[in-house]
């Protein structure tokens, strides 16, 4: 079977059909810092499209091929190579989708997540591709769900953005009857993600990289975990487990207003209040967090699927004499530093950790993850069908615990991402109430000192 694939490659590539290309920069993050194997499904990208409105298995296969047509990472896998993987992206690609009805028989939400996570779970095949996975789930003849997994490889939550508005457009060109072109209908993307990861490369040259060098080395000195994994622990796979809540409309209100107050934003502010609580509840004051970036700053790239995301380090010592104001603005500027001092975290974890780590499944900077995630969702409204996105899983597995928060009309949804060996003694509800606690007295009490804060103030 291996001598066929290799067969297989070697014929692709000498007519063309392939060509190979070094890993990105956020590619090479992957697969030198996740603490799982790479074929692990903890680095799927998933979730579902919750469509209503006329649809069919062959209107789909169709608007899946058009935008695969598009989005050139939709087509890439990956061949080893003697220091690190090449990616293999071909001319043409196969869309993967498979079709489930469920339409004789009424399924509760518990059994359709179990139904769907078969797909998000499934194994890619990381040199052979493709590397999603759509399934389409009848509900009924004007219900049905697009479950999906894609490999982080090839994807980051701004792409889902992206697939969803073409997959749509796709579906709208079909039904029109509009042939298909080299793009698949759809308008060529201003820069390809291979284009892209050239100039990236030609920008993070070494004299650019030791300019900033020296400001991670300050900053991150004598950091350690916040759950440090015991020497030689087996590692731990599989995708974190997820619980979700949300901050109602009046506490968003009243962040919001603490942050114009203060000169903030409102990633800082509910930065620095999780890194408060997560002092309280573990007893330490030197709180490392890693952020992500969209690091797509030009619009060229906008329209493009790939995986661009980096991630931030930003560190905290958590001082409970200050009041709640000066801590929100001491975050808001370590952060305003490490953003403008960001590099590629492959570059940066290998110049501050180059000797090989002992154990893989601990993190070489960070163990905890926080984000305001900021990138485009779209609900799609087309001529007689409407469709929502809902994630399941970022595909960000390389840390113990992560917050990620997303604005949602006037709440804000906040989602707990965890390995359950951490929240022994504090389950996620727990965790996430004494989050709300901190934020409702920090908003009503925000000159307060965090020696004061006890208990939510009526």
């Amino acid at each position: 079977m291996i001598q066929d694939k290799r067969a297989k490659f070697k014929q692709w590539l000498e007519s063309g059909e392939a060509r190979l290309l070094p890993l990105t920069l956020p590619q090479r993050e992957l697969w030198e810092n996740s603490p799982v194997a790479l074929s692990d499904p903890a680095n799927h990208i998933c979730g579902y499209i919750d469509i209503k409105g006329p649809l069919t298995f062959d209107q789909s296969l169709a608007a899946l091929s058009r935008v695969i047509a598009r989005h050139e990472a939709l087509r890439t896998s990956f061949l080893p190579g003697k220091e690190r993987p090449l990616q293999m992206v071909r001319i043409t690609g196969t869309p993967n989708l498979l079709f489930r009805d469920l339409s004789t028989e009424a399924r509760s939400p518990a059994e359709l997540e179990g139904i769907m996570r078969l797909t998000f779970l499934a194994p890619f095949d990381l040199m052979q591709g493709p590397l999603h996975l759509v399934e389409m789930i009848r509900l009924s003849e004007r219900h049905h769900l697009l479950v999906f997994s894609i490999h982080h490889a090839i994807a980051d939550g701004w792409s889902l953005g992206v697939f969803v508005q073409d997959l749509c457009t796709a579906y709208l060109l079909g039904v029109r009857g509009l042939p298909a072109s080299p793009h698949g209908g759809l308008s060529a993307v201003p820069q390809t993600y291979g284009e892209w990861s050239a100039a990236d490369r030609a920008l993070w040259q070494p004299a650019e990289l030791a300019k900033r060098l020296p400001f991670w080395q300050r900053h991150l000195a004598g950091s350690r975990p916040v759950f440090p994994v015991p020497p030689y622990a087996p590692p731990e796979s599989g995708p974190l487990e997820r619980w979700v809540s949300s901050i109602r409309p009046g506490p968003t209100r009243e962040l919001r207003d603490f942050a114009k107050r203060g000169g903030t934003t409102l990633f800082s502010t509910l930065l620095s209040l999780f890194q408060f609580t997560l002092a309280r509840w573990t007893g330490q004051q030197d709180i490392l967090t890693g952020s992500p970036v969209a690091n797509r700053t030009r619009e060229s790239c906008r329209q493009t699927m790939g995986y661009y995301a980096g991630v931030v380090p930003i560190r905290s010592r958590v001082d409970p004499r200050h009041t709640f104001s000066e801590r929100a603005r001491d975050v808001h500027g370590t952060a305003v530093d490490c953003f403008a001092q960001a590099m590629p975290f492959a570059e940066l974890a290998a110049a501050l950790a180059p000797a090989p780590a002992t154990n893989k499944t601990e993190h070489t900077l960070f163990d905890v993850r926080f984000a305001l995630q900021n990138h485009p969702v779209p609900d799609v409204n087309l001529p007689g069908i409407t469709s929502q996105l809902r994630m399941r899983s970022t595909g960000t597995a390389r840390f113990e615990l992560g917050c990620e928060i997303t604005e949602d009309g006037e709440e804000l949804e906040v989602v707990w991402l965890f390995r359950p060996r951490i929240l022994t003694d504090c389950g996620p509800e727990e965790l996430h109430q004494r989050f709300l606690d901190v934020i409702s007295h920090a908003c009503r009490h925000p000159d307060s000192a965090g020696t004061t804060f006890n208990t939510v103030t009526p």
